[in-house]
C-alpha cells in the first residue's frame, strides 16, 4: 500500500504479528534470563535463521542485550518505548470521540503562527 512519504513516521519497534515483536514479548517476560537463538526458536515455533536475523536486527536498534550466544531483553529500550506506547494510547482513549475526532478538518482553520511570530520581530 503506497504511503505520504514526507509525512510517515516509522516506529522502531516491530509490527504487532512479526517474529520481532513475538521474541521481544517472550524475552520481556523474563527480563534478567538470557536465552539462545535456538532455545527462543524452539519456545516460539519460529524457524532458527529467522529467529538469528531478527535478533541482530533487535540488537542494532537496541532491544535487545547479546553476550556470547545468549540473548536477553534491553529493558531499558524496551520499557521506554513501550511506556511512550501505552502514554499515546491512553491519550488518543481519553480523547476519542470528542470534538477533534469527529470533526478531521478541526485544524483547517487555525491561525498561522508565524506570521505571529514575524509581526512581533518587525518582520514583514
Amino acid at each position: 500500500m503506497p504511503i505520504d512519504f514526507e509525512n510517515y513516521q516509522p516506529s522502531d519497534l516491530p509490527g504487532p504479528n512479526t517474529n520481532g515483536r513475538t521474541i521481544l514479548r517472550f524475552l520481556a517476560a523474563t527480563p534478567e534470563t538470557g536465552y539462545r537463538a535456538g532455545e527462543i526458536a524452539e519456545a516460539l515455533d519460529i524457524p532458527r535463521g529467522s529467529v538469528g536475523t531478527t535478533l541482530s536486527r533487535l540488537h542494532n536498534q537496541g532491544f535487545v542485550r547479546h553476550k556470547g550466544e545468549y540473548w536477553a531483553i534491553n529493558p531499558d529500550a524496551y520499557d521506554a518505548h513501550t511506556a511512550s506506547l501505552i502514554g499515546l494510547a491512553a491519550v488518543s482513549e481519553q480523547f476519542e470521540g470528542d470534538y477533534y475526532d469527529e470533526i478531521p478538518d478541526w485544524d483547517a482553520n487555525l491561525p498561522d503562527l508565524d506570521e505571529y511570530e514575524d509581526a512581533d520581530s518587525g518582520a514583514e
